[in-house]
C-alpha cells in the first residue's frame, strides 16, 4: 500500500550566512518575522521597512532522510511552491518550477542528502517574462500578470505590497510499488431520483504488465472495473440520494466514496473524498429585459445572496482550517449563501471548500486572473493550462462548487480602461477566457457551468459590464456618485458593489500603537490603499451628514454607518427586482491585513456594522420601502419556501416621535418571490421632519425622504442597563442607526448586532460576549447614535 510522509520538520532558511529555523508549509515573511530579522508588516508603517524580502532569492534546506521502505518507487511530492524555484538535491537538479497554483512530483527513488528549494525573487522572474514578452496594461504598476502567482502579493486597493516566496503547501514522500492512483475525476450528477457517481481514474504505474483492477464504494453502492492501460472508469448508482442544498433551500447532506486501486496480492493506493448529490445549472436565455443569468441548484431558480472573498491573509500559509471554518460560520451566520473566490487571489485550499460543502455555501470560482493583460505566450501559456487542469480535478468533488468564472475584470478592462490602442494587436488573455479554460472545463468538469469573465455580458455583442446582460460590476457609484444612484438601474446579476469603511476601533489600536488617530494620520493614510479612497470616503459623507471634524470618533462611527447604507441601498433595490436581478455579490467578506476596505469583517476578524447588517438584508424575508414611478411601493422579498402572509402596518411619523397617520394593508408575497404593494399616497411622509415605518411581524423597513444633514433629529435620549451578555437600551426619543461599538469594552468583547433605531418607547437588547466587568457608564461611552446636525 502507497505510504505517505509529512516532509516538515528539519528545515532551514538560509539569511546573511545565518541558518534560521523554517516552517514548512510558510513563507520567508513569516520566518524572518519569527527569527526577529523583520517588524511585523502589519503594524505600524512595517510593510514598508520589509519591502526588500521580495526583491531577494532565497534558500530553504533539509535533509531527505534514507528510509529503506521496500517500495519501488519514492516520489518527492510539493503541494505548492511561491513560485519560481529551483530543486536540488545533494546538488543535482531534480527540476525548475514557476507557478504557485500547481503541485510538483520529483522521483527520488534510492536517494538522500541535501534537499535544497532555491527560489528566485518573483519580481525578477515576472521582469525577465515582461522583457521576453513585452509590455502589458494591469490596474497597477506592478508586474504580477507576468508570472502565475497570487497578484495581490504586489499590492491591491486594500492590500499590502508583501511579495511572498516560500513552501506554502505542505511537501511530503510517497512511496509505493506497481502503480499508484494518479488521478480522479468525479462525475456527480442525479439521474431521474437516482445519485450518479461517474469515477474516471487514471494510474501511474512502475510494472506495465500486472494485472489491475478499481473498487468503489459510495452510499451502500459498490462497483469493479478493470484498469486497461493507465485508466479505468468506474459508475455508481444510488438510488433515492439524498440531495445536497445550498443553505436555507434544504440540507447539506455529504457522501464518503472510496477507491482502491487492487492487484491480485492486494491493496495499493486509495482515493477518499466527500461528495453531494445535485445538479446545478446556469439560466443565460434572453428575455424581455435583455440577457439573464441566474444560478439554478436542483431544478431551483435562486437569488444569490452573495459576498467577495479575497486571500484571508496577505501570507496564506498562515490561514488555518480553523480559521476557515471561523471566516465562513461567519457568513453563513450573516445569511449569505455564495462566495466568490476572486481572481486576484488563489485556487483555496481542501479546508476552504470542505466548510462550504457543509454550512451549504456556493462556491463561484475564479481561475486566477485579475485586472490586467495576460501574455498567451510561452512560458505562461503551458503553465495556465496545467494550473486549470489540475484545479479542476482537485475541486471537482466539493458539491459547493457551482460556477467556473475565467477572470475579474480583464474582458471589460480590454473595451474600457484603454488597453486595446496600447496593445495594439498583443495578447492580452482572451485566449483563455474564451478558448482554454472552457475547453478544460468541458473536458474535464461538464457538470458544471463555465462563464468568460465577471463582468461578461455573454458575448462581444454587447459591452462587457452591460447591466443588461449577464454579470454586472457596479463600481461608478463608489467612484463617483451618491450609493442612492444604485437604484437607478436593475442589472441582471451583480457580481460586485460596495462602499469602504476603516476597520473597527481596537483593530486600528492594535496595527497602529501609540499614534494618535485621526482620520488622515500618517499610519491611516497608510492603511488606505485606493486611489482617492480618503476622498470619496468624505465626499460619501458630506452626501448625508455634517462633517464631524476634528472628532475622529464621530468620523469613525459615521463611516461605519454609510458603508452599511449604502450597501442597503443597492441590495433593497436589487433583491426587490428579483427574478430580474438574479444576485449581489458584495465587496468584499474579509480582509487580509488591518486596512480601510469595503470588507464587512475587518482584518483582525472583527465584524463592521455592515457585517450585522447583511443579516438583515440577506435575510429569507426582507421587508423594504422603494420609490417606483410617482410615489412609494412596499417590497415584501420572500426567499423562503413558504408564502409571506399577513398585515403589513404603516406609520407616518415625525422626527419628535408624534404618529401622523397609521393603515394596515394585506401583505402577500409566494413562496421565492417579491409581493409589491403601494402606499396611500396620504402615508407618504413629506419634508424633512417626517418619515414613514412599515413593519411586518418582525421585519421593518423605513424610509426618510431626505438626507440626515437635513433632518431636525431630537438629541437622543436613552436609559442603559447592563447585565451579564447583554446591554439592553430603551428610547426616550427617536434613535437613529444606534450602535454598540463592543470592542470599545474591550479587545475580545463582541456584540450580536449592528446598527438598530429606536422609536420612542422601544426597547433593544445586545448580546455582549466577552466583556468580564459589565459597566452602565462604559456602555453608554460605547454606544453611537446620530445627533442632530451641528
Amino acid at each position: 500500500m502507497l505510504e505517505a510522509s509529512p516532509l516538515t520538520d528539519g528545515w532551514i532558511l538560509r539569511h546573511e550566512g545565518e541558518a534560521l529555523a523554517a516552517s514548512v508549509p510558510g513563507c520567508v515573511h513569516t520566518d524572518l518575522l519569527a527569527a526577529g530579522v523583520i517588524p511585523d508588516p502589519f503594524v505600524g508603517r512595517g510593510e514598508h521597512e520589509v519591502a526588500w524580502v521580495g526583491r531577494r532569492g532565497w534558500t530553504y534546506e533539509t535533509e531527505l532522510p534514507d528510509v529503506p521502505s521496500g517500495h519501488e518507487q519514492t516520489d518527492l511530492v510539493f503541494e505548492g511552491l511561491d513560485t519560481a524555484a529551483e530543486i536540488l538535491l545533494d546538488g543535482r537538479l531534480l527540476g525548475s518550477v514557476r507557478n504557485m497554483h500547481r503541485s510538483y512530483r520529483f522521483d527520488v527513488t534510492g536517494a538522500s542528502g541535501r534537499l535544497t528549494v532555491r527560489f528566485a525573487s518573483a519580481y525578477a522572474e515576472a521582469e525577465a517574462v515582461r522583457g521576453r514578452l513585452g509590455e502589458r496594461p494591469a490596474a497597477y504598476a506592478e508586474p504580477y500578470q507576468y508570472l502565475r502567482k497570487m497578484a495581490c502579493s504586489f499590492g491591491w486597493d486594500w492590500g499590502p505590497t508583501l511579495v511572498t516566496a516560500g513552501i506554502w503547501r505542505p511537501v511530503r514522500l510517497e512511496r509505493w510499488s506497481t502503480a499508484r492512483i494518479a488521478r480522479v475525476r468525479p462525475l456527480v450528477t442525479v439521474e431521474q431520483g437516482v445519485g450518479v457517481v461517474e469515477l474516471r481514474v487514471e494510474v501511474e504505474r512502475t510494472r506495465v504488465e500486472a494485472g489491475l483492477t478499481v473498487t468503489a464504494r459510495v452510499g451502500g453502492a459498490e462497483a469493479r472495473a478493470r484498469v486497461e492501460g493507465t485508466s479505468a472508469v468506474v459508475r455508481l448508482e444510488v438510488p433515492g440520494a439524498r440531495l445536497w442544498w445550498p443553505r436555507g433551500y434544504g440540507e447539506q447532506p455529504l457522501y464518503d466514496v472510496e477507491l482502491t486501486l487492487d492487484q491480485e496480492s492486494g491493496a495499493l493506493d486509495s482515493w477518499r473524498r466527500r461528495i453531494g448529490f445535485r445538479t446545478v445549472g446556469l439560466d443565460r436565455r434572453p428575455d424581455a429585459h435583455g440577457t439573464g443569468f441566474t444560478l439554478v441548484v436542483n431544478g431551483e431558480r435562486l437569488f444569490a445572496r452573495g459576498v467577495n472573498w479575497i486571500p484571508d491573509d496577505a501570507f496564506p500559509s498562515r490561514v488555518t482550517r480553523e480559521r476557515y471554518r471561523e471566516r465562513l460560520r461567519q457568513a453563513a451566520g450573516a445569511g449569505v449563501d455564495l462566495v466568490r473566490v476572486w481572481g486576484g487571489g488563489i485556487y483555496e485550499s481542501e479546508d476552504f471548500y470542505d466548510a462550504c460543502d457543509e454550512l451549504g455555501l456556493l462556491v463561484w470560482q475564479d481561475f486566477p486572473f485579475a485586472c490586467a493583460a495576460y501574455p498567451e505566450e510561452q512560458p505562461l501559456r503551458g503553465e495556465v493550462e496545467a494550473e486549470a487542469r489540475e484545479n479542476v480535478v482537485r475541486l471537482m468533488p466539493h458539491p459547493s462548487l457551482v460556477l467556473w468564472n475565467g477572470n475579474n475584470e480583464n474582458l471589460w478592462g480590454f473595451r474600457d480602461w484603454g488597453w486595446e490602442g496600447r496593445l495594439a494587436g498583443d495578447s492580452w488573455g482572451e485566449g483563455y477566457y474564451l478558448g482554454v479554460l472552457p475547453r478544460v472545463v468541458a473536458e474535464l468538469d461538464p457538470t458544471r457551468p463555465y462563464t468568460a469573465g465577471s463582468p461578461w455580458s455573454g458575448s462581444w455583442v454587447h459591452h462587457p459590464n452591460d447591466p443588461a446582460h449577464g454579470t454586472h460590476h457596479s463600481w461608478e457609484v463608489w467612484n463617483r456618485r451618491d450609493y442612492a444612484e444604485y437604484r437607478s438601474e436593475v442589472p441582471r446579476f451583480v457580481a460586485e458593489f460596495g462602499w469602504q469603511a476603516p476597520p473597527a476601533y481596537a483593530t486600528l489600536r492594535r496595527a497602529l500603537p501609540g499614534e494618535e488617530l485621526v482620520p488622515d494620520s500618517p499610519g491611516m493614510r497608510h492603511r488606505q490603499k485606493a486611489d482617492d479612497g480618503d476622498g470619496k470616503l468624505a465626499r460619501g459623507l458630506a452626501r448625508h451628514f455634517a462633517p464631524p471634524e476634528g472628532d475622529f470618533d464621530r468620523w469613525h462611527y459615521l463611516t461605519q454607518v454609510n458603508q452599511a447604507r449604502a450597501v442597503a441601498a443597492g441590495i433593497e433595490h436589487w433583491r426587490s427586482h428579483w427574478p430580474v436581478c438574479a444576485g449581489t455579490v458584495v465587496w468584499q467578506l474579509n480582509d487580509c491585513w488591518p486596512v480601510t476596505s469595503w470588507a464587512a469583517i475587518d482584518g483582525d476578524g472583527r465584524e463592521k456594522p455592515l457585517y450585522h447588517e447583511l443579516r438583515r438584508l440577506y435575510a429569507d424575508r426582507l421587508l423594504t420601502l422603494q420609490v417606483r414611478g410617482e410615489g412609494l411601493v412596499s417590497a415584501a422579498v420572500n426567499q423562503s419556501a413558504e408564502p409571506w402572509t399577513g398585515v403589513l402596518r404603516l406609520r407616518r411619523m415625525s422626527v419628535d416621535g408624534a404618529v401622523l397617520g397609521t393603515a394596515e394593508l394585506e401583505l402577500a408575497a409566494g413562496a421565492r418571490a417579491v409581493g409589491v404593494t403601494r402606499v396611500p399616497g396620504e402615508l407618504e411622509p413629506s419634508g424633512a421632519k417626517e418619515f414613514l415605518v412599515a413593519d411586518a411581524e418582525g421585519p421593518r423597513a423605513l424610509y426618510f425622504p431626505v438626507a440626515d444633514r437635513e433632518i431636525p433629529y431630537p438629541r437622543p435620549e436613552f436609559e442603559v442597563t447592563v447585565a451579564p451578555g447583554s446591554v439592553t437600551v430603551t428610547a426616550r426619543t427617536l434613535v437613529r442607526d444606534l450602535l454598540l461599538q463592543a470592542d470599545r469594552l474591550g479587545p475580545d468583547v463582541r456584540a450580536d448586532r449592528g446598527l438598530v433605531t429606536l422609536l420612542p418607547g422601544e426597547r433593544v437588547t445586545i448580546g455582549v460576549t466577552g466583556w468580564e466587568t459589565p459597566d452602565a457608564d462604559a456602555a453608554r461611552a460605547a454606544l453611537y447614535c446620530l445627533e442632530p446636525s451641528r
